[in-house]
């Protein structure tokens, strides 16, 4: 079906592809719901903005390029809602479903609400900001991440992820950042466990760090000015160079380069292979 309406308001969809191959249309408080159980109502589509519209039905919004939502919601049933897609703008909206966003480019997320398993696999060029999330396995796979103001709360995030900044963040997660590269992270709180095992130039600046076994097995690491708490057998066989502020409880056999720390309660040294300094500042 290919429309011709530039809006179409207060209609309900239900069918399969109910609005295929649709070009420069607005959707307007609409539902895509119903009996018929259809899916890919907006596939192949372009130009399309949905304003306060409600997505129940599987793969809406695929292989669409420009894409604008707005004050929408995606319910738990709206499976793997937006796919292939490209240049993409999303406002104050709630995406419910597992595996919401993938492997799509341009995209901007603003003032949103994310529960979403496997959200954002394979994506590029993407900023978030002022946007909360929960789920496991969050972007993986990513590059070219600019990411602010943001909550996140799920195991098994941001692994494997390539050019990324983030700022004023809090995250609640596990096994975060692992393999990752080329990442900078400011002014935000980091809790769980294993955090950034095999990383590549990760940077974290003033930063607070909570939880067991932290920056394992990582080159390039650099931290300035962080805290770290709950924190034991940090830094095993990575390439680093940090300030910490706190105490530590134990720090295990760096690899190479120095690290600045107020005390810890045991600093392991028992392999001669690696040759990183451990410098207590306050003695």
């Amino acid at each position: 079906m290919i429309s011709t309406a530039n809006m179409i308001e207060g209609k309900t969809f239900g069918q399969e592809r109910a609005l295929y191959e649709s070009r420069n249309l607005t959707v307007k408080s609409c539902v895509f719901d119903g009996p018929e159980d259809g899916e890919s109502a907006l596939k192949e589509c372009s130009d399309i903005t949905a304003i306060d519209c409600f997505f129940n039905l599987r793969y809406p919004l695929w292989h669409v390029h420009g894409l604008k939502i707005q004050h929408c919601r995606m319910s738990s049933l709206c499976r793997a809602a937006v796919w292939y897609s490209h240049d993409i703008d999303i406002t104050n909206t709630e995406m419910h479903g597992i595996k919401a966003l993938r492997e799509c480019s341009g995209i901007h997320i603003d003032n949103s609400d994310i529960v979403s398993d496997e959200f954002g696999w394979f994506v590029k060029n993407i900023c978030v900001c002022k946007t909360a999330a929960v789920g496991k396995y969050f972007m993986m796979r990513c590059s070219n991440i600019d990411i602010k103001d943001f909550k996140l709360s799920g195991k098994y995030s941001f692994q494997y992820i390539k050019n990324a900044h983030f700022e004023n963040c809090e995250f609640d997660t596990k096994d975060a950042f692992w393999h990752a590269e080329n990442v900078t992270v400011k002014n935000s709180v980091i809790k769980g466990e294993y955090l950034a095992w095999y990383s590549c130039n990760l940077t974290l600046d003033n930063c607070t760090i909570i939880g067991t076994q932290p920056l394992c097995y990582c080159k390039g690491l650099k931290l300035i000015n962080c805290r770290m708490y709950d924190t034991d057998l940090c830094f095993e066989k990575s390439q680093v160079n940090a300030t910490i502020t706190t105490h530590v409880i134990s720090i295990k056999n760096p690899a190479s380069g120095k690290i600045f720390v107020p005390s810890a309660d045991d600093i392991i040294l028992d392999n001669d292979s690696y040759k990183g300094k451990v410098i207590l500042t306050e003695n």
